[in-house]
């Protein structure tokens, strides 16, 4: 599964995984952007294609996928999800508080690919793997900010929405209960990329940018290569090296207690928001 697989490295990833045959499921918001890339995929090589359209700006909406994948995967006896790929992401935005009252930074970008992870849980287990795509741009988390309480300029929100997403992904990693789990990653695929959301904040495009193929690779190797298979808890710089690292995440992703206080303060927000 890969949300927001309608643009930029998410449907370049989608393409790649095509290729080789898998059976994939894309989120996107637009009807007419998923049944373009549907028909692509299928194109390419893709065993089966299922498009899920929602807005993941509004609790209610990703409250309602999950329960329609739960739905479907139940319908089929024995399913499960192979990996998730949470791939989409807002950085700007012209009314940046959503009808919840929320930053939309922080519900895209971290609340909404948290509660799919939660809520998925049951079909996700030894083999899987959760993959949050975040970014170089990582500051210390406010909670008053996650909370809708402060407003913030748009790169202080993403940057802050970014590291809170590497922050529950490791918590997931390291609190969860012993026995088989999937392998939880955070990863920078690569930064300023020559992507529609990165044209749109920064002006940046073309021969200016890095050539999105490199993020898209770098999902599909973490969707379903060998090594980040090995990586639970672990994350991933697409600016290192010559193809990417494992690396050292900020330093607060690193501090268990930060990540508790982090994610204890996403689950009241959610039980706030999200019907049971």
């Amino acid at each position: 599964m890969i949300t927001g697989a309608t643009d930029g490295i998410g449907r370049l990833a989608a393409l790649r995984l095509a290729e080789e045959g898998h059976e994939l499921l894309l989120h996107g918001r637009s009807a007419r952007k998923l049944a373009a890339v549907e028909s692509e995929v299928e194109e390419a090589g893709a065993s089966s294609v299922t498009t899920l359209r929602a807005d993941l700006s509004s609790l209610a909406a990703v409250s309602d996928l999950a329960v329609l994948l739960e739905t479907q995967l139940d319908a089929d006896d024995g399913a499960s999800l192979d990996a998730i790929v949470h791939n989409a992401g807002v950085y700007g935005a012209e009314d940046p508080r959503t009808a919840d009252g929320l930053d939309v930074r922080f519900v895209v970008n971290t609340l909404a690919p948290y509660l799919l992870t939660r809520r998925l849980g049951p079909f996700l287990g030894a083999g899987s793997r959760v993959v949050s795509v975040a970014s170089a741009a990582q500051s210390t988390v406010d909670l008053a900010a996650l909370r809708g309480e402060l407003q913030l300029s748009d790169g202080a929100a993403y940057a802050q929405s970014k590291l809170a997403m590497t922050m529950w992904t490791l918590h997931l990693s390291a609190e969860s209960s012993p026995g088989p789990k999937p392998a939880y990653v955070a990863l920078n695929p690569s930064s300023l990329m020559a992507t529609k959301m990165v044209a749109d904040a920064f002006g940046l495009s073309g021969s200016s940018a890095n050539d999105p193929d490199r993020g898209a690779r770098i999902l599909q190797q973490a969707a379903v290569g060998e090594e980040f298979g090995e990586a639970d808890g672990a994350w991933f710089d697409g600016d290192a090296g010559q193809a990417g690292e494992f690396a050292e995440p900020h330093a607060d992703a690193r501090d268990a207690d930060l990540r508790r206080e982090l994610v204890a303060a996403m689950d009241e927000l959610l039980s706030d928001h999200v019907r049971s």
